[in-house]
């Protein structure tokens, strides 16, 4: 159940980051089908970040050192760079335009997600 959760808050995250972000979008046509992307998306993302990041995470630990946590953002950029690529292979309508609306699409998921975790205890 708790996995679940964390998948929908991710989900109503990227939502608001297909608001807020140029760049990242959802074409879809039906409003299920744009919920579906975002649960699926949310999915892979979460993915994603499970098996890549603690790699990276140790790789990169003097570049979050040197960048004081910093670099965090550039990776969480990439992270959903790279969903964005696997979602367009498994031919879900979720696209993220470049590196720059990565990062702030990572930023933007960060704080969501943040917030809505302060409602929900998850």
């Amino acid at each position: 159940m708790r996995a679940l959760l964390k998948i929908l808050i991710v989900g109503a995250a990227l939502w608001v980051t297909t608001l807020v972000v140029d760049g990242i979008y959802v074409q879809a046509d039906s409003l299920i089908e744009r919920l579906l992307t975002f649960v699926c998306v949310g999915l892979i993302f979460g993915i994603v970040n499970v098996v890549l990041k603690p790699i990276i995470h140790v790789l990169g630990c003097a570049f979050y050192i040197l960048t004081l946590g910093l670099f965090a953002l550039v990776v969480n950029g990439g992270l959903l760079l790279l969903t964005g690529w696997l979602s367009g292979l498994l031919r879900l309508p979720f696209h993220v335009a470049g590196f720059w609306p990565a990062v702030w699409g990572a930023l933007i998921i960060s704080v969501v997600s943040w917030a809505l975790g302060l409602f929900i205890r998850v």
